[in-house]
């Protein structure tokens, strides 16, 4: 299957030299709703790959993102920076790239910072200049750009206003699913089991005070979106049309892109959730091969290699 990659700007093989748009330090970042995660590229080439705690301010406070994002750079970021290229949830207008450039620039004071929504970085890391990404993780967002240069996006209203498909709406499904089972006199099943031992509760009714309390948020809840996979691999109905349902939503995202941009992909899924797990995967697949569209991949390497297409790719 051929890619839509513009081979004119594909990162170098070897040490970029000078005059090359790799050419000197590029810090490039990819900023989650769980984990930063920072590589130092010397010349193209990575030399330096680190995580810290996340630094997406819809997650954390501005003063926790600057402490995490300082704990990242002490690791990967010492001396002179050419380039700073970030890509981060919640980029949804140039105010939004300009706070987190705020927070980045003490850190690399000579740099050039460039911050961009996290999706950008999926489909460049998926070795296509075209086409659109599908971001399940934390949270969920699709965005796309076509061969006019036209961009457009679908979801990433965050976990109040949507994020379905994602390990933020897995886990919330997981409690709902829990509840219900609780309000119809029925008894607690694998899935309700291991969300109670998890959470430290012997009762499914003390998961309503725990959901809203301020000890937990969208991250604790993401985390549960573990118990749904585990228990639909043993064969727990439930789980496994939760985790159908999530790869329809996630695909009805890609669908609406692709409509925007009059393109019929690729479509590149990624995220913690939409790169390793496969029942997910297929229901994604499937459903947008019903609507017509093939040419369906799952990212094989971690998003913030994209960094190395986008710097290298012509203004």
């Amino acid at each position: 299957m051929a890619n839509t990659q513009n081979p004119s700007v594909a990162p170098p093989a070897h040490a970029a030299g000078p005059g090359h748009p790799l050419h000197g330090i590029t810090i490039g970042l990819d900023i989650g709703g769980t984990k930063t995660h920072g590589i130092r590229f010397e010349n193209g080439l990575p030399v330096a790959d680190e995580s810290a705690g996340s630094s997406n301010v819809q997650n954390v406070s501005r003063e926790q993102a600057a402490h995490n994002l300082a704990d990242l750079f002490a690791r990967i970021g010492g001396g002179h920076v050419d380039r700073v290229y970030a890509g981060s949830g919640g980029i949804d207008t140039d105010e939004d790239a300009a706070a987190l450039a705020a927070l980045i620039q003490p850190l690399a004071p000579e740099a050039r910072i460039t911050v961009v929504h996290d999706s950008r970085l999926l489909l460049a890391a998926g070795r296509a200049a075209t086409g659109v990404a599908v971001i399940a993780g934390t949270g969920s967002a699709a965005w796309g750009r076509n061969a006019d240069g036209g961009e457009a996006r679908a979801g990433g209203w965050g976990y109040l206003l949507g994020d379905e498909g994602s390990g933020y709406w897995l886990g919330r499904e997981a409690v709902r699913h829990s509840l219900r089972r609780m309000n119809q006199g029925l008894p607690v099943d694998q899935l309700t089991a291991a969300l109670l031992v998890s959470c430290g509760l012997d009762h499914p009714n003390k998961l309503i005070a725990l959901f809203h309390s301020p000890d937990t948020g969208r991250r604790f809840w993401a985390q549960q979106a573990r118990h749904v996979v585990e228990a639909a691999a043993s064969g727990h109905g439930d789980s496994a049309a939760l985790l159908d349902q999530a790869g329809k939503d996630l695909a009805d995202l890609a669908g609406q892109v692709l409509g925007q941009l009059k393109i019929a992909g690729p479509v590149i899924l990624g995220g913690g959730l939409g790169m390793n797990v496969a029942p997910l995967q297929e229901s994604f697949r499937r459903n947008l091969a019903e609507t017509g569209v093939t040419d369906v991949r799952v990212l094989d390497q971690e998003p913030v290699f994209g960094v190395l297409q986008l710097v290298a790719e012509p203004a």
